[in-house]
C-alpha cells in the first residue's frame, strides 16, 4: 500500500506545472513543467520508497519503477507536442514586430524606388484626361487651367512664355532617346542627363511642360534659358498657378539642371505622382 501511495503521489506531481515567468523566453528553466524542472526531487523520494520497503520482492520494484519511468517519458512527449511553434517575427528596439516582408530598413528609411539611369517610372495619361493649350500641345485638364492662366498673367506683364514641348506618349519618348541618342553617338547614360528614357519621362504624366521664351529663342532648351525674362517671371510667379521646376540645380535624379522644365502639382493626383515615389537617397 505504501508502495501504491507513492506511485500515487508522483504521477500527481508529474501532472502540475508552475506558470511561466512573465519576462522569460520560452525555453527558459522558468517555463519547463515542474515534473520535468523537479525531476532529482522524485528520484529522491523513489530512493526513500524503495528503502521503506526492502521486505518486498525485487521484481515488483524493479517493475513499479519501470513504470514511473515510462510514465514521465511519456508526460514529456506530451508536454513538448504542446509546445506553441517559435513565430519568425523579430521585435524592433521600440518593442513593435516586423513582420516577414516589411518595407523598412534598419533605419527605418523606405526603400529606394526601381528607376533607370536616375529616371522614375512614370504612367502615360489617359486620352480623356487630356486637352490642347494651342500650337499642338496638351495637358491634363487642371493643369491646362492653371497653365493658361499663368500664360496670360505673364502677358499682362510683358512676359512672352511659349510653349516648346508638352504631354509625350512612350512612342514619342522611344524616338526622343532611342533615335536622337543614335544620331549623336551618346550612350544610353550620356542621354538620360538630358533625356529621360520612354516610361521614366514626366511628360508621360500630362503635367510636364517644357517653356520657352519667344523673345530670345536661342535660349530654348538651354542653360542660359535662366537669364531670360521668361525665366525670371517664372521663378518668382510659377508657385502661385502650382508649377515647380522639375530638375533644378544638383537634383537628387542627377539629371542636368534644366530651367526650362516645369511641372504641376496644384492636385492629389499631380502630387502623388511626383512626390509618392521620391525615394531616391542622395549620393
Amino acid at each position: 500500500m505504501q508502495y501504491s501511495r507513492t506511485r500515487e503521489q508522483q504521477l500527481s506531481n508529474s501532472d502540475r506545472s508552475r506558470p511561466a515567468h512573465k519576462s522569460a523566453p520560452l525555453g527558459k528553466a522558468e517555463d519547463i513543467p515542474a515534473a520535468l524542472r523537479d525531476g532529482n526531487k522524485i528520484r529522491s523520494n523513489s530512493l526513500q520508497s524503495m528503502n521503506a520497503s526492502k521486505q518486498l520482492p525485487l521484481g515488483p520494484i524493479a517493475i513499479g519503477f519501470g513504470l514511473l519511468l515510462a510514465g514521465g517519458a511519456a508526460f514529456t512527449f506530451t508536454t513538448t507536442s504542446h509546445e506553441p511553434p517559435a513565430t519568425s517575427n523579430s521585435m524592433t528596439s521600440s518593442g513593435s514586430i516586423n513582420q516577414p516582408g516589411s518595407p523598412t530598413t534598419d533605419n527605418s528609411q523606405p526603400i529606394n524606388t526601381d528607376n533607370v539611369l536616375n529616371h522614375l517610372p512614370y504612367t502615360e495619361a489617359p486620352d480623356a484626361e487630356l486637352v490642347s493649350i494651342g500650337g499642338g500641345y496638351r495637358l491634363r485638364k487642371t493643369a491646362a487651367a492653371k497653365f493658361q492662366s499663368m500664360i496670360a498673367a505673364a502677358r499682362s506683364s510683358g512676359v512672352n512664355i511659349t510653349t516648346i514641348s508638352a504631354f509625350r506618349s512612350v512612342e514619342d519618348q522611344k524616338r526622343l532617346f532611342f533615335g536622337v541618342g543614335a544620331e549623336r553617338g551618346q550612350q544610353p547614360t550620356k542621354r538620360a542627363e538630358v533625356s529621360a528614357p520612354p516610361k521614366y519621362s514626366e511628360h508621360h504624366t500630362g503635367y510636364a511642360i517644357d517653356l520657352g521664351d519667344s523673345s530670345v529663342p536661342a535660349t530654348n532648351l538651354n542653360q542660359n534659358f535662366e537669364t531670360t525674362p521668361a525665366y525670371k517671371w517664372l521663378k518668382i510667379n510659377a508657385a502661385k498657378y502650382s508649377f515647380e521646376l522639375s530638375f533644378p540645380k544638383d537634383n537628387i535624379q542627377k539629371v542636368s539642371y534644366e530651367p526650362w522644365h516645369w511641372r504641376f502639382v496644384g492636385d492629389i493626383n499631380s502630387l502623388e505622382t511626383f512626390y509618392k515615389a521620391h525615394n531616391l537617397k542622395d549620393k
